[in-house]
């Protein structure tokens, strides 16, 4: 018998529809198809935060969206004034990037007071922040320093990857993330996690959050096996996690 409930697995997946190349189109059919799957969240293009929010009304699928993506490297003013846009579309959770160059140059100063900014944003208007650190390309050392940081801000979630780097979560990197992470703060994996086992596995090793573009062939499964009805639904999406 399984050890998990459907909700279980659903609930950990941020739908991704970040791609640059998808039309309105397909962002439309990726969200009726998170709302179908009843997933935590769709993250989405900023631009289209404020009509994902107006569809996502009434279900419990939260909005969710991008600052400073995928390369972290815009200025602390302009990742606050996105910040703050997102809020006023209706976001209800960050993904924001470090600044990738400032965490190589350690300058850990920039970097905490960079992370800071989205963060007080966000707190201010009761939403949470998930900080992606894209670990492909850092070294263990930066990793740590990053959750120790992301620990003392108050951030909600750790997260390993952009899915547009070199490379997504690892179980090591996961491990490590959870380990330094404190109690309060919670791990997402993005980039390679693209079956139901996968997403399994990640779970075990304490990742409450996934960001998925493979959902309905991942909860598919996990209805398949638990025994649920299929959900039938017609959706283009091609995201990049």
């Amino acid at each position: 018998m399984a050890d998990y409930t459907y909700q279980d697995v659903a609930k950990m997946i941020d739908h991704s529809l970040l791609n640059p190349t998808l039309s309105v189109a397909d962002l439309e059919a990726g969200i009726e198809l998170a709302i179908a799957y009843d997933v935590a969240s769709v993250c989405i293009m900023p631009y289209h935060m404020k009509r994902c929010t107006e569809m996502l009304a009434g279900s419990t699928v939260k909005p969710s969206t991008t600052i400073g993506f995928p390369h972290g490297g815009n200025t602390t003013a302009i990742k606050r004034a996105e910040a703050e846009q997102a809020v006023a579309d209706g976001c209800q959770e960050l993904d924001m990037v470090v600044n990738i160059s400032k965490v190589l140059s350690s300058d850990w100063d920039y970097v905490q007071a960079d992370i800071a900014a989205v963060i007080e944003v966000a707190h201010a208007a009761g939403r949470k922040v998930k900080v992606i650190f894209e670990n492909c390309y850092l070294n263990d050392d930066q990793k740590i320093k990053l959750c120790e940081i992301c620990t003392a801000l108050g951030a909600e979630w750790v997260k390993t990857s952009t899915g547009y780097g070199t490379g997504g979560a690892t179980h090591d990197d996961l491990k490590l993330m959870r380990k330094h992470a404190g109690d309060d703060v919670q791990v997402k994996a993005a980039g390679g996690v693209r079956d139901l086992d996968a997403l399994l596995a990640v779970r075990e090793i304490g990742v409450t959050r996934c960001g998925a573009s493979r959902t309905a062939e991942m909860l598919g499964e996990a209805r398949k096996r638990l025994g649920l009805p299929a959900i039938d639904v017609t959706a283009t999406n091609s995201s990049g996690y």
